[in-house]
């Protein structure tokens, strides 16, 4: 049996975007997304976390200096009642082919990989992001709800023209927004 889930970009939806994030010092909570990541657990979301941290091949910090963040912030999402099903990181910015890597966003590959690891039935599952390589992420994996918060800081691609993305002022909408599709 397939399970539905909330798929959540981490900077600009967990934190504010304040570029290459890696410490807790600089990590700064978007208000709302407590009480979203709630109410998709009470929906019975899983919960997933899909995030570029191309800062690694940058070299502006290290693969240990994220897993550190990473831990701390489970933690405080333990703190509020909160388990993350999963969080899947791309720390790449190009495949061998010289291309982006398939993993990073807007290829679907940490969403497909969430997919086949949890058995989530895309099509009843929700993505939230800032960007638009999110939503073109979300919809080349089968994500069957896309929501984009706030006003994205890269370009529409052509191809999102077309698909069916809300876009949400903040996270309060979102959560309504959620609220109104994982009940169905």
């Amino acid at each position: 049996m397939t399970r539905r889930a909330l798929f959540l970009d981490r900077d600009g939806i967990i934190n504010v975007d304040k570029g290459y994030v890696h410490d807790a010092k600089d990590f700064e909570w978007m208000p709302g997304i407590f009480e979203l990541a709630r109410t998709a657990i009470n929906l019975d979301a899983a919960l997933i976390v899909i995030t570029n941290q191309s800062g690694i091949a940058r070299g502006y910090y290290t693969e240990e200096q994220y897993q550190t963040l990473t831990v701390w912030m489970r933690a405080r999402f333990a703190d509020e009642g909160i388990a993350l099903t999963d969080i899947f990181h791309c720390p790449h910015l190009n495949g061998p082919d010289g291309r982006d890597h398939p993993m990073r966003k807007p290829n679907p590959g940490m969403l497909l990989t969430a997919r086949d690891t949890h058995d989530i039935g895309m099509s009843a599952s929700a993505m939230l992001g800032d960007k638009w390589t999110d939503m073109e992420a979300g919809f080349a994996a089968g994500v069957g709800h896309l929501g984009l918060v706030g006003t994205p800081r890269d370009g529409r691609p052509k191809s999102t023209e077309e698909r069916q993305i809300r876009t949400l002022a903040d996270l309060t909408e979102a959560r309504a927004w959620i609220s109104s599709i994982l009940t169905h």
